[in-house]
C-alpha cells in the first residue's frame, strides 16, 4: 500500500497548498495534500515554497477537511494572500513514519522493476490508486508501451528502497 505524497525538492515532501485567505487575522486556507492531516496540529514551522515559515495558529475542521495557518511572518489578510498557490512542504526526515510493507508513492516512482528472473522489466513512473488496490505503470526509458503491476504482496516480492528496485512475479495472463 502506498500514501501519496508528492516531492518538490529530494529532501522534502509536499504536504500542503495554500489557498485564499480566510477572515482579517492572516489565516490562510490550507489544502491537505497528504494522508494524515492532523498532522498540522503539532507542527511549529513549514517550508512554504523556498521559505521557512513559523505556525502562530492552527485551526483543523472535518468539514472538507478545513485548515486554517496563520504564520508569524505573514500577520496580515494582505501580506498572507501572497502565499495563495504556494506549496507547504517538511523536509523528508519529518515525513510521518509508515507500518512496515507501506510506502509513500515518492518512494516507489523511479524504483527499477525486476521479474523473479532478474530480468529487467523498467522503471515505474506512475502509481495509480484505483481504490481496491494501487497499481504501478511500469516503462522503459526510450522505449513504447507500459506494464501495469497490481500492488499485491502476490506480484510484488520485495521492495528495496535502498538499492532502488523492486521484484515481481507476473500473473501468467500478462
Amino acid at each position: 500500500m502506498t500514501k501519496s505524497s508528492p516531492s518538490v525538492a529530494e529532501k522534502r515532501v509536499v504536504i500542503g497548498r495554500a489557498g485564499a485567505p480566510h477572515g482579517t487575522e492572516g489565516e490562510l486556507r490550507i489544502l491537505p495534500l497528504t494522508d494524515f492531516p492532523d498532522r498540522f496540529q503539532d507542527m511549529k514551522e513549514v517550508y512554504v515554497g523556498e521559505e521557512i515559515l513559523h505556525i502562530e495558529t492552527v485551526t483543523i475542521r472535518n468539514e472538507k477537511p478545513l485548515i486554517l495557518l496563520r504564520f508569524h511572518e505573514y500577520p496580515t489578510r494582505e501580506q498572507a494572500a501572497k502565499l495563495t498557490g504556494k506549496f507547504l512542504s517538511v523536509e523528508r526526515a519529518d515525513a510521518v513514519p509508515l507500518e512496515e510493507g507501506q510506502y509513500y508513492t515518492f518512494d516507489i516512482v523511479g524504483l527499477e522493476v525486476f521479474d523473479v528472473s532478474e530480468t529487467s522489466l523498467g522503471y515505474v513512473t506512475e502509481v495509480l490508486q484505483t481504490g481496491s488496490n494501487d497499481v504501478y505503470v511500469v516503462a522503459k526509458r526510450g522505449e513504447a508501451g507500459q506494464i501495469l503491476v497490481p500492488a499485491l504482496k502476490k506480484v510484488v516480492k520485495e521492495i528495496n528502497l535502498p538499492k532502488g528496485r523492486m521484484t515481481v512475479e507476473l500473473p501468467e495472463e500478462m
